[in-house]
């Protein structure tokens, strides 16, 4: 189990020289002959992120084989849709800021970043279909539908309050796993790995993604770092997560109708949602959620072992490292 502490740009060295030609397929696929689009797009390149999901897709392709064009493909495919649905996100939550900078709808009104977001979307659907890339339009299809099935579930969710513990493992996988599962099967796909290595990298993916995704939730009731979300953004937004999923299931009655009536009715009022927060600390809501991740942290690493040692490996298994011990 690899301990050290490591940054993305360790995770990358790799596939350093594939990276940067990714840099130019990625703006080319971007490119368009409407002004205010492509002003818009170039925005977005300058402010990507750790590209966390094309790296995915580069080293599970390196892992099983070697990287070809439809690494490349897949690539574009994984980070146009990622992009497309952190822009709807923003616009569903009316969320202003994107990594410290201003959001596609801060600046450019909600209308065309929902019309950014399909473009987007569309675009990584023809790039597939223009390439014959049928199977990984299949794969990506999925994971669109998987998605949008997980946002839905949560909010019918949010409504109720009434999410058990499996109900909050299924929304995740939609919501976040779903996509890495997808970003690490392509790779294998357009490496031409066989069926075996293309499903345990598929399950390498989702066992990750649940991971990110439960260190996210974890933030929530944790110090204000750079991670542009406010402590007990979800529980302003009666979003049910696992610290509190999982102390409401071993409180009093008394104890569970007052954190529900927190959530209901004061979920705007910062002192009530820090007094909810220092509950769920109390009750041992983040050592249950932290031994969570742990647990799958262990399961994306046993899959790891089952592959020869390699430099990809070793960046796969800094990958799993960086997740949970991100802070941001």
């Amino acid at each position: 189990m690899n301990l050290k502490k490591t940054s993305i740009n360790d995770i990358k060295a790799p596939i350093k020289q594939e990276m940067e030609k990714f840099e130019s397929f990625f703006k080319d696929s971007m490119k368009t002959k409407i002004r205010l689009l492509d002003i818009i797009n170039r925005y977005i390149i300058k402010r990507k992120g750790k590209e966390i999901r094309p790296i995915l897709v580069f080293l599970s392709a390196k892992i099983t084989g070697e990287i070809s064009n439809s690494t490349y493909i897949a690539a574009a495919l994984t980070q146009l849709l990622h992009t497309a649905t952190l822009i709807h996100d923003d616009v569903v939550d009316e969320a202003y800021e994107r990594r410290g900078f201003f959001s596609i709808n801060a600046l450019w009104k909600t209308k065309a970043a929902v019309l950014v977001g399909d473009f987007l979307l569309s675009k990584g659907l023809l790039i597939a279909l223009d390439n014959n890339e049928f199977e990984q339009l299949k794969v990506l299809s999925e994971a669109v539908r998987e998605m949008s099935e997980g946002e839905l579930l949560q909010l019918e969710k949010s409504r109720k309050l009434n999410i058990t513990e499996e109900i909050y493992f299924d929304i995740i996988y939609k919501k976040t796993a779903s996509l890495m599962a997808t970003c690490t099967l392509l790779g294998a796909i357009s490496a031409k790995a066989n069926d075996a290595d293309q499903q345990k990298l598929k399950k390498f993916g989702e066992y990750l993604g649940i991971a990110f995704q439960i260190k996210d939730d974890l933030f929530d009731y944790e110090k204000q770092g750079s991670i542009g979300k406010p402590t007990g953004n979800d529980i302003k937004e009666k979003k049910l997560t696992l610290p509190l999923i999982y102390v409401l299931r071993g409180v009093s009655e008394k104890e569970r109708r007052w954190a529900l009536t927190i959530i209901r009715k004061h979920n705007k009022n910062s002192e009530k949602v820090n007094e909810l927060i220092s509950f769920v600390k109390e009750k041992g809501g983040l050592d249950y959620t932290r031994d969570k991740m742990f647990e799958f942290k262990q399961k994306s690493l046993n899959i790891l072992n089952e592959f020869p040692s390699s430099e990809a490996r070793e960046a796969l298994i800094n990958i799993v490292d960086y997740t949970i011990n991100r802070n941001v």
